[in-house]
């Protein structure tokens, strides 16, 4: 672990040349996100950009309430594949070049197409969405800012140890201080605004971080998501594979994961910026605002299929599926519920006693309301998981490994009927590339849709409530209200597994 001390205003003197002029692409916003060919780009699990998931109830801040309280957990922004999936779609690429004797008109840009992804790190588009998150967290809690010029006043950002995540983290801090000084447009002599620290967590195998997996040897070796994949893939990818084969080239035979290689690249190649290859074609991308070439290979029905084996990888190997998920998530989760209470974090699985002990790397202050933490996918699902934000999902219904249910739908953007979505798990709803889950507290009077709220005493009770990519989740667990909210105290009560360590113990046996 290491402090970092951020100069502000470096972020606001970038921002200022790249952050507060229109986005070139119009269907890319802070306030909705990617919206672009949404049709496909939301059938990408987990690799499609964020986008705002409509809601069953207004994430709007009820009438007659006032927040007094902001967390955002955070998804880094796009990145570059990693090592290995960009080994696998290299090798198909070098096997289709050096076989094939024949490429359908389709196809044939692939002759030309020289593979020059990077590994792992953020693109520039991943910058750009990590920036139109912090422009939104501005936007949509300003209110719980006192005073500007005064540190506690900001938000205390966290971020886990990978490159990519701290970067994202220090692009959110850009959009979010850039958005700060247009709204308030401080005097120069105020300026540069406040030091702010971020605390940087290590991923090394033995750190204890809450926003990274690592310690658990037994869901370490767990295989349940791999699994639930190889399953699916044997039963519903062979057709895809035989349409290739027999419409898309002579000379090789693809296998169903060199297609799914295939598949890969359509997201992968779509938010790489500058575009990623040397075509000069009107269908390389720009910034993401472009499809890739490579997604017309496919179908709407075959991105159906590949969006339901990302949330099958997920669900079964970092969600509910897997009997261990929710214990990775337990030590952030106990982190939440100090932060929440104000009070200090009682924990034995993966907290750092260290840091969450230290008023400078974990503050506790009750002048403190803003919180910021950057994390991963796989991390993201197993602190849902412990939230227990899964609880009405129908895994023998919704997450059958052989067949698609008929909720699932056949495109990103399909309606569904909000009976049926309530039991429904889509990993794109949930930790897409720059996902966001806020997490409220707010005070009611006794006339704004603050029912709970009755005698004068109550008044001063708060209530929590959080937001999944803008779509509010009804709490479980916690008698929470018709607008998805609980009580701060029946909220800590029903949390009693984090609250209890999990079962940590299992790890180790």
């Amino acid at each position: 672990m290491f402090l970092l001390m951020i100069p502000l205003f470096s972020y606001l003197a970038a921002a200022s040349l790249r952050v507060l002029s229109p986005n070139p692409a119009s269907c890319d916003s802070p306030e909705l996100g990617y919206q672009c060919n949404s049709k496909t780009t939301h059938t990408w699990g987990q690799y499609s950009p964020f986008f705002s998931v409509p809601s069953e109830i207004s994430p709007s801040v009820p009438e007659g309430c006032r927040l007094t309280f902001a967390q955002v957990l955070s998804r880094h922004g796009a990145r570059f594949p990693t090592p290995g999936k960009a080994a696998a779609i290299s090798a198909v690429l070098t096997k289709i070049k050096t076989s094939a004797t024949w490429y359908a008109p389709d196809f044939e840009f692939i002759k030309d197409y020289n593979y020059v992804l990077g590994v792992d790190h953020l693109t520039a588009f991943g910058e750009q969405e990590m920036v139109n998150s912090g422009i939104k967290f501005y936007q949509r809690y300003a209110s719980l800012i006192r005073d500007y010029t005064d540190p506690e006043s900001l938000p205390f950002v966290r971020a886990s140890g990978q490159e990519r995540v701290i970067v994202s983290a220090e692009n959110f801090t850009t959009g979010f201080y850039s958005a700060l000084v247009a709204d308030k447009n401080p005097p120069s002599s105020s300026l540069p605004l406040p030091r702010q620290e971020m605390v940087i967590i290590s991923e090394s195998p033995t750190a204890n971080n809450t926003m990274h997996h690592g310690l658990c040897r037994a869901f370490e070796d767990s295989t349940t998501g791999d699994a639930a994949q190889a399953t699916f893939i044997a039963a519903n990818f062979p057709p895809i594979t035989a349409r290739l084969n027999a419409q898309g080239f002579k000379g090789l035979t693809l296998s169903d994961t060199d297609v799914l290689s295939l598949m890969d690249l359509c997201p992968f190649d779509t938010v790489a910026y500058p575009p990623s290859s040397s075509l000069t074609t009107s269908s390389s991308t720009s910034g993401g605002s472009k499809l890739s070439p490579f997604c017309s290979l496919f179908t709407a029905q075959d991105f159906t299929v590949y969006d339901y084996l990302q949330s099958l990888g997920k669900f079964y190997g970092y969600g509910p599926g897997n009997s261990l998920a929710a214990t990775q998530g337990v030590g952030y989760v106990n982190e939440l519920l100090a932060r929440l209470t104000v009070s200090p974090v009682v924990d034995n699985t993966t907290t750092n006693s260290t840091l969450d002990g230290n008023e400078d790397t974990f503050p506790l202050s009750r002048n403190r309301t803003m919180f910021a933490d950057f994390s991963h996918d796989n991390d993201m699902m197993g602190i849902l998981t412990a939230l227990r934000i899964f609880e009405g999902v129908d895994a023998e219904k919704m997450m059958d490994n052989t067949t698609i249910p008929r909720e699932y739908g056949e495109t990103g953007d399909d309606p569904v009927n909000l009976k049926e979505r309530e039991g429904l798990f889509k990993v794109g709803w949930v930790v897409p590339f720059a996902a966001r889950v806020y997490f409220e507290k707010m005070v009611c009077d006794g006339d704004g849709n603050g029912e709970m709220v009755q005698s004068e005493e109550e008044q001063d009770k708060e209530l929590v409530r959080i937001l999944v990519n803008d779509r509010v989740v009804k709490l479980n667990g916690c008698e929470a209200d018709e607008l998805g909210r609980c009580r701060l105290d029946k909220f800590v009560e029903s949390m009693e597994f984090a609250r209890r360590g999990g079962d940590w113990d299992k790890c180790f046996a």
